[in-house]
């Protein structure tokens, strides 16, 4: 449950970073933005492994590049669902799941599956 809660702050910081960075992305403030980034936490284990199953044949034929829309598709979802968090329009929302990406690689790099942030050192995981 910690694991959870961190990736969804790293996903909250994700947003965070997309709307400062993109004018189609909009937030009320911090709560919002945690909010959205469980909301879409939820979401990404509940709706996305549906959708993925159903557009497999599309994803095997772009190799896989159409994951990119069915995040970009997940982000539009939670847009709607969540007050105090907006996008514009598609093209924002690909590139908001295009930030959320390298956000999420960046900060899960440094946190283990029970949420403790941990580092390789010298071959060997540390925290």
């Amino acid at each position: 449950m910690i694991g959870f809660l961190v990736r969804c702050l790293i996903t909250a910081l994700g947003l965070w970073v997309a709307s400062a960075l993109l004018p189609g992305v909009r937030s009320t403030g911090v709560l919002s933005l945690i909010g959205a980034g469980l909301l879409l936490g939820v979401v990404n284990a509940l709706v996305r492994p549906i959708i993925v199953i159903l557009t497999l044949p599309i994803t095997i034929f772009t190799l896989g590049l159409f994951l990119l829309v069915v995040n970009a598709l997940m982000v539009l979802l939670v847009s709607r669902m969540m007050h105090g968090f907006g996008v514009d329009g598609f093209g924002s929302a690909m590139l908001t799941a295009i930030i959320l990406t390298i956000v999420g690689w960046g900060g899960n790099a440094f946190v283990g599956p029970r949420g403790r942030f941990e580092m390789f050192v010298g071959g060997r995981r540390q925290g």
